[in-house]
C-alpha cells in the first residue's frame, strides 16, 4: 500500500448496457466498468437523477454526486442504494464498490489506495459532461473523500465526509477493535471474504498514508460538510471536533443528536439537508 497522489483514471470502459432506456433527449443510466490510475477494476453505476425527469433539463445542468459508501460495503448494498436514491433528486448520482468489494476487482486497503477508486469515478462524472462534481463518504469512505480532495487540488465543487475517523488505527471502541481483528488477523480476512464480500489486502500500510486530519487543511477552498453523529459507536464525537479544529473556516460541522454510524444511521431528512448543502455549496 502507498500514499501516493490519486492520478488520473484510465477512460471508463462499458462492459455491459445501460439498464434503463431513456426518453428522448435523456440519458440513461449505465453500469460499467472504470479502471483506475494503478490498473484496478471498478464496479460503478450512472444514474441521471430525478431531477432530470421532473424539470427535462440536461443531466449536465445538475450536479453529479460521487457516493464513497462504508467499509464492507458496495454499489448493491441497500443501504448504498437508499443513499442514492436520495441524493437523485438534487442531480446526477454515481455509486460504485470501492476495490476488493462486490463485484470490483483488486483488494481492499481500507482508505489507502481507495483515493484512485474515487479519482476514476469522478473523471467517469466529468466524462459525463458534469460541471460540478461534490463527492460525499461515509465511514471509510468519509475518510477517502478527505485525502482526494487533499491530495487532488479543486478536482470537485463540493465534499462531504460522514461518520469518518480523524486518526488512523484508532481501537478506542468495540466495533473498532472488531474491525481492526477483521483487518489485520488471517481468519478475520477469510471472514471479510466470504461471510462479507470483501477481500482484504494482506500487507500493511508502507508508507501510511496522509491522515484525514492531515488532509483537511489542504481541501480549502472547496467547500467542506462535516457530519458526525453524537451516538456513533465507532468514532466518538472528538473526532469530528478534531477534523473541525483543522479545517478552520473553511469547513462546516453538523454534529447530528441521536445519529448513530454512517449510512445506515443518516436518516432521509439528512440527506435530504445534505442534497441541499450540496447544491449550494457546488455553486
Amino acid at each position: 500500500m502507498s500514499n501516493g497522489p490519486a492520478g488520473q483514471a484510465a477512460r471508463s470502459t462499458t462492459v455491459r448496457p445501460a439498464y434503463e432506456t431513456a426518453g428522448a433527449g435523456r440519458r440513461a443510466s449505465s453500469r460499467t466498468f472504470l479502471h483506475t490510475a494503478d490498473g484496478v477494476r471498478i464496479d460503478a453505476l450512472y444514474e441521471p437523477g430525478a431531477a432530470v425527469y421532473e424539470t427535462l433539463t440536461p443531466s449536465t445542468d445538475h450536479p453529479a454526486f460521487v457516493v464513497a459508501h462504508g467499509f464492507t460495503g458496495d454499489v448493491d448494498k441497500p443501504h448504498v442504494r437508499r443513499v442514492a436514491t436520495a441524493f437523485a433528486r438534487y442531480g446526477a448520482v454515481i455509486t460504485f464498490s470501492f476495490r476488493g468489494h462486490g463485484a470490483s476487482g483488486g483488494h481492499s486497503t481500507v482508505g489507502d489506495r481507495e483515493v484512485f477508486d474515487l479519482a476514476a469515478a469522478v473523471a467517469w462524472a466529468r466524462e459525463q459532461g458534469h460541471a460540478r462534481v461534490v463527492t460525499v463518504g461515509f465511514s471509510m469512505g468519509g475518510s477517502v473523500v478527505l485525502r482526494h480532495a487533499a491530495l487532488n487540488a479543486r478536482q470537485t465543487e463540493a465534499v462531504v465526509s460522514v461518520s469518518a475517523p480523524a486518526r488512523w488505527y484508532y481501537r478506542g471502541t468495540a466495533p473498532m477493535r472488531r474491525v481492526h481483528w477483521l483487518v489485520t488477523r488471517p481468519e478475520g480476512r477469510l471472514l471479510g471474504r466470504y461471510g462479507l464480500r470483501t477481500r482484504i489486502h494482506h500487507r500493511g500500510w508502507n508508507p501510511v498514508p496522509l491522515s484525514p486530519v492531515e488532509a483537511v487543511p489542504r481541501i480549502a477552498p472547496t467547500p467542506l460538510l462535516l457530519v458526525h453523529g453524537d451516538r456513533d459507536g465507532y468514532f466518538p464525537v472528538d473526532h469530528p471536533h478534531m477534523l473541525a479544529e483543522a479545517a478552520g473556516d473553511h469547513g462546516e460541522l453538523w454534529l447530528e443528536p441521536g445519529m448513530g454510524h454512517a449510512e445506515h444511521a443518516a436518516t432521509d431528512a439528512l440527506l435530504a439537508r445534505i442534497g441541499d448543502w450540496a447544491v449550494g455549496a457546488a455553486g
